[in-house]
């Protein structure tokens, strides 16, 4: 029996963009669209993915996908992850914790907060 173990992703691993077949390469099943608990801030790393940030205050809610990913493919998708994305704990508005994709603060070094946004698809369609 295969245990899973549920991930909250907030970037390029979501429905339709650019790494999610590493997701889908692995098993994974989507459960549902949410948002974080109000206590994160999320920076766009090169405008090529997102990387969210748990803060003391001034955090927003950001809009996350939860994923219910088989605990053997946990390693092989972090793996994939671009440098600096992590794997943490990631409180969901509903009170509800799961494993989540987290960036090291020296990657928002520099970078661009797209906090304002609410999440990376509301970043990237507003800057068609």
């Amino acid at each position: 029996m295969n245990s899973a173990v549920r991930l909250a992703v907030n970037g390029t691993l979501m429905r339709g963009l650019e790494l999610n077949q590493n997701l889908l390469a692995i098993e994974a099943k989507f459960l549902r669209e949410t948002q974080t608990e109000p206590a994160y801030r999320i920076w766009s790393i090169g405008d090529r993915h997102p990387a969210m940030l748990k803060v003391k205050e001034k955090g927003v809610a950001v809009a996350v996908e939860v994923w219910e990913v088989p605990a053997s493919g946990l390693g092989t998708l972090l793996m994939q992850e671009p440098p600096g994305l992590s794997i943490g704990k990631v409180r969901l508005i509903d009170g509800e914790e799961v494993l989540g994709v987290l960036g090291e603060p020296f990657l928002c070094e520099g970078q661009v907060e797209i906090t304002e946004y609410g999440g990376w698809r509301a970043y990237t369609e507003a800057k068609k």
